[in-house]
């Protein structure tokens, strides 16, 4: 008997209620991770440190996503989805609660500990819920649906930047401490929730099912897939750049000239409202574009954007910058969904690799070298180089799409 595929549906299954159950994780995320664009700032005016001290806050939170994601693979592979979020939303909340004796200690290296305890948690639920929401469908679907959960990331970027921007940078400032113990309480909060909760595992009929749960021969049985493989450095280009992106925009627009830091973060606000908006039309697009074209077509738009960066071009070159957020909006759940189609059992072992990919925020480091060493516009020469290897591999895709449709005409 044929089943119908769609968009939540896959096999006669529908899988509409897990999908918005982990949908909601993606806000979470998208909230904890924007909010280091602001702290970025905030540690080097209130710490008086530099762009390269503050980009530590980066190197250590991503660090924390290379060093842990392989063990995040293994334990859901072995204990399932809904285990894997339950952890990491324990290591979550207690990492943001951890900013209390942190902000008593006033040293940077103490939230550099809750940061990277944070980080760990993180990591657990993007490589739970990223492969996760592509299975909750059909195999065509899976890049739209996985853009439409990543638009809530997009949501908790917006919400996290503005909320968390206007209250340290307001006149009489904040103590940093109190966004991330809401955060951790509202987090510790929905633990409890999926602790309760039924999410159905996905199960594949290849044959790998039983070597999956332990881990080693999946993980280096994936690195035989070419766009797997291909895929890992188009997404490690994408982080790269994006973070480096969103945690020196303050400093890029300040150090112009053009405002201060209380209005720079309105400001990314405003750019991050961009990457929502390309998340959410992406989406809808990819129900009618094949995904490695659309790829294609925002890797070109990003690069056309930052070359507009690059030759300096005053204000316009700002309006440029904030093209980037939404031509980049789609290329991370694009390019994941991408690498991992077609894995069967291999998916968590495959996600667990990809998770690795965030450590591409230490570019960060790089990028505060280069503008203390130089001056505010030529860092922007590293994400430029990114985008130009991710819209390649759209194009690689796009080619390889071409070459199997003409065999099947024929």
């Amino acid at each position: 008997m044929k089943h119908e595929n769609g968009l939540f549906k896959a096999n006669g299954t529908n899988y509409l209620v897990p999908f918005i159950l982990i949908t909601t994780l993606f806000f979470l995320w998208g909230f904890a991770r924007a909010i280091l664009d602001v702290l970025n700032k905030h540690f080097q005016n209130e710490m008086h440190i530099s762009i390269t001290q503050s980009s530590l806050i980066q190197v250590t939170t991503y660090m924390g996503y290379f060093l842990m994601a392989i063990p995040a693979g293994l334990f859901i592979n072995y204990m399932g989805y809904r285990r894997g979020v339950v952890l990491g939303l324990l290591l979550f909340g207690i990492g943001a609660l951890l900013f209390v004796p942190c902000a008593e200690a006033a040293t940077f290296g103490s939230y550099l500990f809750a940061l990277f305890i944070i980080s760990m948690g993180l990591v657990f639920l993007e490589t739970a819920a990223n492969p996760y929401v592509t299975e909750l469908g059909g195999r065509e679907t899976a890049s739209s649906r996985l853009n439409l959960s990543q638009s809530f990331n997009g949501l908790g970027c917006l919400f996290a930047t503005f909320a968390v921007g206007q209250f340290l940078f307001s006149d009489n400032g904040g103590s940093v401490a109190v966004p991330y113990v809401i955060l951790g309480v509202v987090v510790l909060v929905i633990a409890a929730v999926f602790s309760r909760v039924h999410l159905p595992e996905i199960v594949h009929h290849d044959g790998m099912e039983e070597k999956a749960r332990y881990g080693r021969e999946p993980l280096l049985k994936v690195w035989s897939h070419k766009y797997f493989v291909y895929g890992l450095i188009a997404l490690l280009c994408y982080e790269v750049a994006e973070i480096s992106i969103n945690s020196y925009f303050i400093n890029y627009v300040t150090g112009m000239g053009w405002m201060d830091d209380r209005t720079a973060s309105m400001v990314l606000t405003a750019a991050l409202g961009f990457f929502m908006v390309g998340r959410f039309g992406g989406s809808l697009v990819m129900r009618k574009v094949p995904a490695e074209k659309m790829l294609f077509l925002c890797g070109g738009g990003c690069v056309a954007c930052i070359l507009l960066v690059l030759m300096n071009f005053g204000r316009l070159s700002m309006i440029g910058l904030i093209g980037v957020f939404l031509f980049e909006a789609v290329m991370f759940p694009t390019i994941f969904s991408l690498a991992v189609r077609d894995l069967g059992s291999l998916t968590k072992s495959a996600s667990s690799i990809l998770m690795m990919t965030p450590v591409g925020g230490c570019g960060f480091l790089l990028v505060g070298i280069i503008a203390d060493a130089t001056d505010m516009v030529v860092p922007f020469i590293i994400p430029l180089m990114c985008y130009v290897i991710v819209g390649l591999y759209g194009f690689g895709l796009m080619v390889s799409r071409a070459r199997k449709l003409r065999k099947v005409s024929r």
